[in-house]
């Protein structure tokens, strides 16, 4: 009963076999080979427009380059509180941008809402060099507390970005999970609500170490090239990675697996919800399940092989709890099974 992180899942059968036949002879190094510009082509076709797409290693790099490359002297970057740009990313998006700020604005269920993210801006003006100057905004799509932004409220976040002349970066690490929960497009879930920059994540999705950059505007990819040069982001053998997002998106299976994943926190969620001793902390949107666990059942599905995390109670969910409550978190994966979700809930009675 793997639930601690969609990390641990390793990769889909397919996707393995792709990177076994990459390994195969020989190939253009540095993105030049035949896959790397095929998947490229794809990756354009996918989101409806002339995309330019850097492959890179992790998703931490994906966000420290996007938000890198519109820094300026005094850079304020606006992010969720809770965003993994802000908590889990040892300041890699301050370092490779040189300098810039991250700006944490609090909103419940990890959503910054547009009406926070005008006020915090409005607190800037453009003759106070002391403050420093706004160059970005970011959100996590799905978010860190596995809720989904609705498409109006991409485009509301961004409206207020755009009227303040800034870009919209979208940490996609579960871009796919998103999609799936939303019903909607690539295109329709970012560029079409004014995402100016994407981080697309596969590696939590069944990949093996498969992340990229998608600049919806392919002028400004000039500079990103010696960006992630800098960054020691340009695989010389970027085939591998270009090898699982062709597998990735080959006959639909990133969306396939993504259904799954969401199929089985969705699951997770309801059985928790009727559990005598579990509760939800919320209800969840995409792959991750938060659950309020009484100490005792939380020992016990230890004890039994239950893998997850303990996650600290925001503001609001922490009041609600007793002494012998503890919030968790729950992830599932493309490699979840059902009968672990059974067993997960037999034992929360």
């Amino acid at each position: 009963m793997y639930f601690a992180s969609d990390n641990w899942a390793g990769a889909h059968p397919d996707i393995a076999r792709s990177l076994s036949a990459a390994a195969d002879g020989y190939a253009k190094a540095y993105g030049a080979s035949e896959l790397d510009k095929k998947v490229e082509r794809t990756f354009s076709e996918i989101f409806e427009r002339d995309v330019a797409v850097f492959f890179v290693g992790t998703g931490t790099a994906a966000n420290s380059l996007a938000l890198a490359s519109y820094n300026r002297p005094g850079g304020q970057v606006f992010c969720h509180a809770e965003a993994h740009v802000n908590v889990d990313e040892c300041n890699a998006p301050e370092f490779f941008s040189a300098g810039s700020k991250l700006v944490p604005i609090d909103g419940a269920r990890g959503k910054m809402p547009a009406e926070a993210l005008a006020a915090a801006l409005a607190r800037f003006s453009p003759e106070n060099v002391h403050g420093g100057q706004p160059v970005a905004v970011t959100i996590t799509q799905a978010t860190e507390a596995g809720t989904v932004y609705e498409l109006d409220e991409i485009a509301a976040i961004a409206d207020v970005a755009h009227r303040k002349k800034l870009p919209l970066h979208m940490d996609g690490a579960r871009f796919a999970n998103a999609l799936v929960t939303l019903g909607a497009t690539p295109a329709e879930m970012t560029w079409k609500r004014g995402v100016d920059i994407l981080s697309f994540g596969g590696t939590k999705n069944g990949c093996w170490c498969a992340e990229a950059l998608v600049l919806f505007d392919p002028g400004r990819a000039h500079e990103m090239h010696f960006l992630r040069k800098r960054s020691a982001q340009l695989f010389s053998k970027s085939r591998f990675i270009a090898a699982q997002f062709d597998a990735y998106f080959h006959d639909g299976l990133w969306l396939e697996l993504a259904g799954h994943s969401n199929a089985m926190a969705a699951g997770l969620a309801a059985g928790i919800a009727q559990a005598k001793t579990a509760r939800l902390a919320w209800p969840t949107g995409s792959n991750e399940v938060f659950a309020i666990l009484r100490n005792a059942t939380m020992q016990s599905l230890r004890d039994k092989g239950a893998v997850f995390y303990d996650w600290p109670a925001p503001l609001g969910i922490k009041e609600t709890m007793a002494e012998d409550e503890t919030m968790v978190r729950l992830v599932t994966s493309f490699a979840t099974r059902p009968e672990d979700v059974e067993r997960f809930l037999s034992l929360c009675v």
